[in-house]
């Protein structure tokens, strides 16, 4: 994807979001930055796939955007209107009705005591249809669109596979028809050649439906294969965004070139001789000059100072 992001249309614009969590009690109080000050745009149609170390704050992101973590600060726009802020229940359940959410562990994420029917049709309930038969009916047709079928949904959780469960997952997610879905590392449980098969069928279900994607990974691999365009995040902080070939072939951040050289490659000879590049977060020096947002190459955003920009425009023979 090449395209300017400026003459295409923000499904989901993310402006300065923070999540914090405290722990601890009186002044013994310790504050855990979780989301610090991130800013993005997912454009309709998309795919853009967060990535980071674990704890670095993606998951964190990706739930306080559908509103199960109320922000710290910052603002969230979806299809134009704000879902951030202090509102009530139904209110956040009406602006974010056509959002929903695949989760990491398919295991935990699905009621053992429901039958697949049950927790399929579960939204279309909440969302006002009575109609059983109705339900049922989208029910079977999801069910073969994820590449199960309408006798699974007589079973039960237990009865299924990682990958099967998985399925059970984006089938839920996906009845309602949302027309965006956060998908929150949707293969990291399963065996790699049920990754293979979850991942196309991801590609397969974007088209038919025309989805928008925040794709949480740590797999940069997978990311990359997947992906229009990437961000990358470190401790709670977005550190670049760029489209996904430019940020493989031309990263700039020290923390990009760190993750990018950590990618293990099927060949055990290079593999011997490749060497891995270090971060070290001390190489800022942040506290004497701000960091900000900058657009160093054409759709290609860094958080840097401003002397980090210069030296990163000389790097890339600017």
């Amino acid at each position: 994807m090449s395209a300017d992001t400026n003459t295409r249309e923000a499904l989901l614009d993310v402006r300065g979001l923070k999540t914090y969590f405290s722990s601890g009690h009186g002044g013994k109080k310790h504050v855990v930055r979780a989301v610090d000050d991130v800013s993005f745009q997912i454009f309709k149609g998309e795919t853009f796939g967060l990535v980071g170390e674990s704890g670095c704050g993606k998951t964190t992101t990706g739930r306080t955007i559908i509103r199960l973590y109320n922000p710290t600060g910052g603002e969230v726009y979806f299809d134009g209107k704000k879902i951030s802020g202090k509102l009530g229940r139904n209110e956040i359940n009406q602006l974010t009705r056509n959002m929903q959410m695949i989760f990491q562990d398919p295991v935990a994420s699905l009621n053992p005591r429901m039958t697949i029917e049950e927790i399929v049709s579960e939204g279309l309930r909440v969302n006002g249809m009575r109609d059983r038969a109705q339900r049922l009916e989208l029910v079977y047709n999801i069910l073969d669109k994820v590449g199960l079928t309408k006798d699974h949904a007589t079973r039960y959780p237990h009865e299924f596979s990682g990958g099967q469960r998985q399925r059970v997952g984006i089938a839920r997610a996906l009845v309602t028809n949302p027309s965006l879905v956060i998908a929150d590392e949707p293969v990291s449980a399963l065996d790699v050649s049920i990754q293979a098969q979850v991942i196309n069928l991801f590609n397969k279900l974007k088209e038919e439906m025309g989805l928008t994607i925040l794709f949480i990974a740590h797999n940069l691999s997978v990311v990359k294969y997947f992906s229009d365009r990437i961000g990358v995040m470190y401790m709670g902080k977005l550190l670049e965004v760029a489209d996904a070939d430019d940020l493989y072939l031309h990263p700039v951040h020290p923390y990009t070139k760190s993750l990018l050289s950590a990618i293990p490659q099927p060949d055990p000879l290079f593999e011997r001789k490749r060497a891995r590049v270090a971060y070290d977060p001390a190489i800022h020096h942040y506290e004497e000059e701000r960091p900000q947002y900058h657009e160093i190459l054409p759709n290609h955003q860094v958080y840097a100072s401003q002397s980090e920009v210069e030296r990163y425009k000389r790097e890339l023979g600017q």
